[in-house]
């Protein structure tokens, strides 16, 4: 992500109010449970630091919204740290059910103390992220934080679902695009939503404005998503760190396949009927171009890079917050790791 003086700043603001909002509602500060969540939010173990805490681009969504609104983005600082918990529960709890050793490098919770101490430690980031919501009270009125926290409890459970639907997927002879756009809606895109709309409510924006803001952030998720999707296939693996032919050979539903198995060419003969070998990757992906599937991802994310833009300008504002919510859309979905 592109740096700059407000990044700088809303991302130590970030850090420290997770911090807080930790140490604010752990039981036991001395207890193992308290050095489990503390390592997976990148603090403390061998690693730790700016890699082993993640990009926090939700609470910067969160906070660049708000800034867009109002100069005092401090004030949405509870609302980032919620969505940024909600977030990192998520992820232990993936980790657990995808079998994942790794997370930034370093081993998962569970793989360090076990799978049911880390569904404890992903519960405990799950009820955290709810009652530091609710510490937005001493920012704004208790009907902007009750409607915030409706908010919250909805993406958790879109969150839920779209990792039903992916793990659904893996024993699925045959998934539609749309069942895979709503997936990656749940997985990726809500809650980027859910942090651009809790943002934008933090510094008082009308109904209507927090509705753009969360529009941006699906779409702006939607166009992350399919961007992996892309460099699954078509990226370097030098910079991705991602072997280039795992998704086919794992026989991953990505948009790109999706789209090549819906038509119903030599592509899925050979997908479905063959056993899948390294040295047939190159082929595969040629079949992939051939039928579309490379042009048709590309058009999909560039059209809801557009749609990103476009609710940008729906509210009208000429700020840093606003300058650098566009950075952030040519950042994160123009990548190449």
């Amino acid at each position: 992500m592109e740096k700059s003086s407000l990044f700088d700043s809303m991302r130590q603001a970030v850090e420290n109010e997770l911090h807080d909002s930790i140490d604010r509602l752990i039981i036991e500060k001395n207890s193992e449970l308290y050095q489990m969540l503390c390592y997976h939010m990148g603090w403390e173990g061998e690693g730790a630091g700016i890699e082993a805490q993640g990009k926090r681009i939700r609470p910067i969504i969160s906070l660049l919204c708000a800034s867009v609104i109002h100069p005092e983005w401090q004030k949405a600082l509870p609302a980032a740290a919620a969505v940024e918990l909600l977030h990192n529960f998520s992820l232990i709890h993936d980790d657990i059910q995808d079998k994942s050793l790794l997370r930034r490098g370093r081993p998962t919770v569970w793989n360090k103390w076990g799978v049911a101490q880390a569904i404890n430690a992903g519960d405990t980031l799950f009820t955290m992220s709810h009652m530091a919501l609710l510490n937005s009270i001493k920012n704004v009125n208790a009907e902007i934080t009750i409607k915030a926290a409706k908010i919250l409890h909805q993406t958790a459970m879109e969150i839920t679902h779209g990792q039903y639907l992916d793990l659904s997927f893996e024993d699925k002879r045959e998934v539609t695009l749309s069942s895979y756009l709503a997936m990656i809606n749940g997985k990726t895109a809500a809650l980027l939503g859910c942090s651009s709309e809790l943002g934008a409510m933090m510094a008082g924006a009308s109904s209507e404005q927090a509705k753009i803001c969360k529009q941006f952030g699906i779409s702006l998720g939607l166009a992350f998503q399919i961007q992996d999707d892309w460099l699954g296939i078509w990226g370097n693996s030098s910079l991705t760190g991602k072997s280039t032919e795992s998704d086919i050979l794992s026989r991953k539903k990505t948009l790109p396949i999706l789209y090549a198995l819906s038509q119903e060419g030599e592509f899925k003969n050979k997908w479905e009927k063959e056993e899948l070998t390294l040295e047939m990757i190159p082929e595969l992906v040629k079949l992939l171009e051939n039928n579309g599937a490379q042009a048709y991802t590309q058009k999909m994310g560039d059209k809801l890079i557009t749609d990103a833009g476009k609710a940008l300008d729906q509210l009208n504002q000429n700020n840093e917050g606003m300058e650098a919510l566009r950075k952030l859309i040519n950042t994160l979905t123009r990548r190449e790791k």
